[in-house]
C-alpha cells in the first residue's frame, strides 16, 4: 500500500489525514495469470492500483483478440470509460501475470473527492495522464508505420517487449503476428 502513497506524493502533497481516509477504502485482491477481471457487458465498479503484475485491455474476437492497452506495476487500471459512466463495458480486462491490486469502489472514490484536499488534484491529474496516453497511441496508429510503432514501443517501453506475448504486441500496434515477425527480422 505504501507504493500508492509514494505514487500520490509524486503528484501532490498528501496529509496523513487524507492518506488515512483514502487507504481505509482500499481492498487488496490477488489474481492468477490469465484471470478475466471484467467481461464485456459488465460495469466497472473499481479503480485499481497495480502493486504487482500486468493487465491487458482487449476486445475478444473469434480469430485474434484486439488488444488496445496494457497496465503495469505502479499504475492505475480500470475499464475507465465504464467506471466513469457506470455503464456496461464494451471490452474486457485480463491479467497477463500473477497480479496484486489495491481496489477502490466508484462510490468510495467519489467520497474521497469530496472529503480530502488531495483527492480532486489526484483524480484530475490521473485522468489527464490517461487521456494523453490514449491520444498518443491513437496518433501513432494514424501517423506512424507499423515498424515505427514497434520501434517507438521498444524505445519508450522496453518492458512491454519482454513481458507481453508477441501476439498481443502485434495486435496492440495494429498488425498480425506474422507481420511483427517480419519487422523483428528486418531490424535485428
Amino acid at each position: 500500500m505504501n507504493q500508492i502513497r509514494t505514487y500520490f506524493e509524486q503528484i501532490t502533497e498528501m496529509s496523513d489525514e487524507d492518506w488515512n481516509i483514502f487507504s481505509s477504502k482500499l481492498k487488496k485482491s490477488e489474481y492468477k495469470k490469465k484471470t478475466t477481471l471484467l467481461k464485456i457487458g459488465e460495469t466497472e465498479t473499481h479503480l485499481s492500483f497495480i502493486e504487482k503484475g500486468s493487465i491487458r485491455l482487449f476486445i475478444p474476437k473469434t480469430d485474434n483478440d484486439l488488444t488496445f492497452g496494457f497496465c503495469f506495476k505502479d499504475q492505475f487500471m480500470s475499464a475507465y470509460d465504464s467506471f466513469l459512466t457506470q455503464k456496461p463495458s464494451t471490452y474486457q480486462t485480463e491479467t497477463l501475470t500473477e497480479t496484486t491490486l489495491w481496489k477502490i469502489t466508484f462510490n468510495d472514490l467519489q467520497d474521497i473527492y469530496k472529503t480530502t484536499k488531495a483527492g480532486d488534484i489526484i483524480g484530475r491529474l490521473a485522468a489527464e495522464n490517461l487521456f494523453l496516453l490514449k491520444a498518443k497511441r491513437e496518433q501513432a496508429l494514424l501517423n506512424d508505420t507499423a515498424e515505427e510503432r514497434y520501434l517507438n514501443l521498444f524505445t519508450e517501453q522496453p518492458h512491454l517487449i519482454k513481458e507481453i506475448p508477441l501476439k498481443y504486441l502485434a495486435s496492440y500496434i495494429g498488425i498480425t503476428p506474422q507481420a511483427l515477425s517480419r519487422i523483428r527480422k528486418r531490424i535485428s
